[in-house]
């Protein structure tokens, strides 16, 4: 499966896990825009069959309870789940 690539600053790996119509998951990507961060996107809900169980697997690892979004920071080191501004605002050293 394909992840789409935003260019900024390198502030580690970043990969979010969205849904296409989720608010959160639209405010959390304008959010790490804003923050002129360098990070990776799937839209899960856009994935079908076994390309989306593996997305959801790799959530699971994560996030037990597989919500949405979920930003997950240099494999694993860190892990936010939803939109929390302030977290991720600390987490990317703003």
């Amino acid at each position: 499966m394909k992840m789409t690539h935003i260019e900024g600053k390198d502030k580690g790996k970043l990969v979010l896990y969205a849904l296409s119509t989720c608010v959160w998951c639209k405010k959390t990507k304008r959010l790490l825009n804003n923050l002129g961060v360098g990070y990776f996107y799937i839209d899960v809900d856009l994935l079908s069959g076994e390309d989306k169980e593996q997305v959801l697997d790799e959530v699971r690892k994560h996030n037990p309870a597989c919500t949405f979004p979920t930003i997950v920071i240099n494999d694993g080191e860190r892990c936010i789940k939803g939109f929390k501004e302030n977290e991720i605002n600390e987490a990317l050293g703003k």
